[in-house]
């Protein structure tokens, strides 16, 4: 039976269709007749097509949907492509696109539909559309992608932050006890307990991401596999219009996707690739090796404030190991200047500041704790 819920639901999923319609026939009218309006226009149908599905939901339900009218907020976009054309709206489009791919996947209207599946190649084409766009590869894919995306594969940035990650936590850590505690044993014994909390902390949770990664590829794959074997033909569809997105004409993508789809053994391996991005024999690589990588760069940052205690006094020590924190920390934010582009001088100062900041307001707070337990 349905719901006011699932009416509301239905009414929401049609909007978003006609909105999404009428943003790519804007795109396709402002690129004439090129190449890129055929994909905008392609994908255009593919939501028409979508928002008759809720039409016929919603009319099964007793309710009329009314005429097919953009929002506000599709209105201004389409505004935005006649006036400066399709580029000035694609990353916003594309983003939108992103971020709404799995919508329907919980939903079982669209269970046997192969709706999901039409909604995720959209994200991709659209993806590829950006790469093609001269100044937006680097800035906005990393905006859609998110942070984590971005330092993936890039392995010498990877090890600075998690060098970072371990430095400063640690520092603070150090700092702030022995503003309470003028014992270096006290002092070790915290420093080294950060030290191994962290480390493990920061493993299992790599190894986590990385495993619920993998759990998360494995079944975008499934389901990209049923949806193979149920409707080949839209598939292949889905897939030459993705090349038609990378530059070639309708022609040789469609040879060329009745050409990779011809052999099952690599028809999945190469949906997989092209509408998902995922490389099916990596799947995001090994849990346990990026756990263990992740626990040996926090150990290695951690470890350089909690050194000086255990050949040192105090309070000799102390100043020992802020000095040696102090000279990581400008050495980390010189290193990050290579990913930033920013002067050395500058990130490694900010570095220092910064964290010899939170050193200090953790000493500070130490401090006042340690003066409170002995009042």
């Amino acid at each position: 039976m349905t719901t006011p819920d699932d009416v509301r639901r239905y009414l929401t999923n049609w909007q978003g269709e006609v909105d999404s319609a009428a943003q790519y026939r804007a795109m396709a009218a402002s690129e004439g007749g090129s190449p890129s309006a055929k994909v905008y226009e392609d994908l255009a149908g593919i939501e028409e097509k979508h928002a008759s599905f809720w039409e016929e939901r919603l009319r099964a339900a007793g309710h009329t949907p009314g005429p097919r009218k953009p929002s506000w907020r599709a209105r201004v976009l389409i505004f935005c492509a006649g006036r400066w054309g399709a580029r000035s709206i694609l990353p916003t489009v594309a983003s939108h696109e992103y971020v709404s791919r799995n919508d329907y996947a919980p939903q079982r209207e669209t269970s046997k539909t192969g709706m999901t599946g039409e909604e995720r190649m959209h994200a991709r084409v659209l993806q590829t559309m950006l790469a093609k766009t001269s100044g937006v590869e680097g800035s906005t894919l990393g905006r859609i992608e998110g942070r984590h995306h971005s330092v993936a594969g890039n392995t010498l940035r990877a090890s600075v932050l998690g060098a970072n990650d371990g430095l400063c936590s640690n520092l603070s850590l150090v700092m702030g006890i022995a503003g309470a505690s003028v014992n270096e044993h006290t002092v070790l014994l915290g420093g080294i307990a950060g030290l191994l909390a962290g480390a493990c902390s920061m493993g299992l949770g790599e190894w986590v991401s990385v495993t619920s990664s993998r759990e998360l590829a494995d079944r975008e794959m499934k389901i990209e596999r049923d949806e193979l074997e149920a409707n080949p033909e839209q598939e292949r569809e889905e897939l030459q219009l993705i090349y038609e997105a990378k530059g070639l004409s309708a022609d040789e993508a469609r040879d060329l996707s009745t050409k990779l789809l011809a052999d099952p053994k690599s028809a999945l391996d190469v949906l997989s690739r092209e509408e998902l991005g995922i490389d099916p024999a990596d799947r995001g690589g090994s849990a346990w090796a990026a756990a263990a990588s992740s626990m040996v760069l926090f150990a290695l940052g951690a470890v350089v404030p909690v050194a000086p205690f255990f050949f040192l006094h105090a309070p000799l020590a102390l100043f020992v190991s802020l000095a040696a924190g102090a000279v990581g920390l400008f050495v980390i934010g010189t290193s990050i200047s290579v990913f930033t582009g920013r002067s050395a001088i500058y990130s490694g100062m900010r570095q220092l500041v910064l964290g010899l900041v939170a050193a200090g307001a953790t000493f500070a707070i130490g401090k006042l704790v340690g003066v409170a337990v002995a009042g």
